[in-house]
């Protein structure tokens, strides 16, 4: 008799949609199919399918011919960022949308593919309760996704210029990056804006180093001789003023991030319900949500700030962390065929929260804290890039946590926490394991106290 998994009670009424609307999005139009109940065959359905204008007033036509046919969903794919105006404008006049994954809602093949029957299909998976909705955050985060994004593509191209600089002094024979951690630190701007002034002398330009600078004038003085020149002087001038003008555009992104999180924080509302705090929890002075994730090690002040714009703030998106995790692509997929059980990719995902959480993981590795240790434990079956995706996990873990709790605080479990939590008689079975794989008899005799 074949192994039964169990029957399960689907209640299929309540996953159709009777009144809904799909739109196949091009960048100038959109393709609508509304598909309601017929008013006199029970039963039967009424599909109608007509184009719109991608412009905002064609958009608001549309959205209130839908409340008047009572269409109570409204489906459209990701497509690039076309799909942001449908999207607005329909949950503005009160529509329900949903936005899908491409991938979710691909057509079956071998069909013909025109923009009509795309959206015709669309219609037919959301009023069966086939599609699943992508998370798009209420406009205070999507602003803040802007700021966060912005300051970190400015931040890369802020790196690229100072590279840029760094090869055109190697060009002129000027080794300064091999003697100063920081060649647009306070001393090595202060030799780069000499060089731009006509000084040449090797020990001139070495005597504006500051204390700090480790290497000595000698060395200093042999790195800077070169054959610097009016040409170098003119390319060097022009990539320290964008450095700079770019300093000062990720200084107002950040300022204008800091005042964003302070609104949101006023805004939210008060959620203690007085219950008792646990472990690391409830002390005396409260702090925001930027300042109780920079507790965890490997994040701070502007890693918490991308992941909070990100995520968002409001958890109850994501009903549990394995949700969060999941649409993070930190977990790996489950492959099950035939009785074998393997693990698949875990995915693309949000590319500016793996970034932040890839960052966070990496620093975090190099602590003497239970997620340093976590990632030492696991470098050595799992390889590199696994133990720092395993680590990136739990700290997404820790932040669904302390987002979903405001009195929460991030309490560290120390390096040895495996350790002081070892099951002696596991332990003690993979010893004898490895020591009979290494094809010694093993005799344990219980020592005496």
């Amino acid at each position: 008799m074949a192994e039964d998994d169990g029957a399960e009670e689907i209640e299929h009424a309540a996953e159709l949609v009777e009144r809904v609307a799909a739109i196949d999005i091009a960048k100038a139009s959109g393709m609508v199919c509304v598909r309601v109940p017929h008013e006199d065959k029970p039963g039967k359905r009424v599909q109608r399918v007509f184009h719109v204008a991608a412009t905002s007033g064609a958009i608001l036509d549309l959205g209130d011919h839908l409340v008047c046919q009572g269409v109570t969903r409204v489906v459209m794919e990701a497509t690039s960022t076309y799909w942001k105006p449908f999207f607005f404008l329909l949950e503005a006049r009160g529509l329900e949308c949903w936005l899908v994954n491409a991938r979710d809602v691909k057509n079956v093949p071998g069909r013909p593919k025109t923009d009509k029957l795309d959206a015709v299909w669309l219609a037919k998976l959301a009023e069966r309760g086939m599609l699943r909705a992508s998370f798009v955050p209420p406009k205070p985060v999507r602003e803040l996704r802007d700021l966060t994004r912005s300051r970190a593509v400015l931040t890369h191209e802020r790196t690229r210029h100072k590279q840029r600089g760094e090869k055109l002094l190697e060009d002129a024979q000027i080794k300064l990056s091999t003697v100063l951690s920081d060649i647009y630190g306070v001393s090595g701007r202060a030799m780069l804006e000499a060089l731009i002034a006509g000084e040449r002398s090797p020990k001139a330009l070495a005597d504006l180093a500051h204390g700090t600078v480790k290497a000595t004038p000698t060395v200093l003085a042999e790195a800077l001789r070169g054959q610097f020149d009016e040409h170098h002087a003119f390319m060097l001038r022009m990539l320290l003023d964008t450095i700079d003008h770019l300093n000062v555009q990720i200084d107002r992104l950040t300022a204008r991030i800091t005042t964003k999180f302070a609104e949101l924080a006023d805004q939210r509302p008060d959620t203690d319900d007085g219950g008792d705090d646990g472990p690391g929890q409830g002390l005396l002075l409260p702090l925001t949500d930027v300042e109780r994730l920079d507790e965890i090690p490997g994040i701070g002040p502007g890693t918490a700030q991308v992941i909070l714009a990100e995520i968002g703030l409001d958890m109850s998106v994501f009903p549990t962390a394995g949700h969060l995790v999941s649409w993070a692509k930190l977990s790996p997929r489950t492959i099950q065929s035939g009785g074998k059980h393997t693990s698949g990719p875990t995915g693309k995902g949000n590319p500016w929260l793996r970034g932040a959480l890839g960052e966070a993981a990496v620093s975090a590795a190099r602590t003497d804290t239970f997620l340093g240790a976590r990632y030492r434990r696991l470098v050595k079956r799992r390889g590199h890039m696994k133990a720092l995706v395993a680590v990136a996990r739990s700290i997404l873990v820790s932040v669904w946590h302390l987002m979903s709790n405001p009195r929460a605080r991030y309490r560290e479990l120390g390096a040895d926490f495996h350790t002081r939590n070892l099951d002696p008689a596991r332990k003690t079975r993979d010893l004898v394991r490895q020591l009979k794989a290494l094809g010694h008899d093993v005799t344990l005799t219980p020592a005496t106290i």
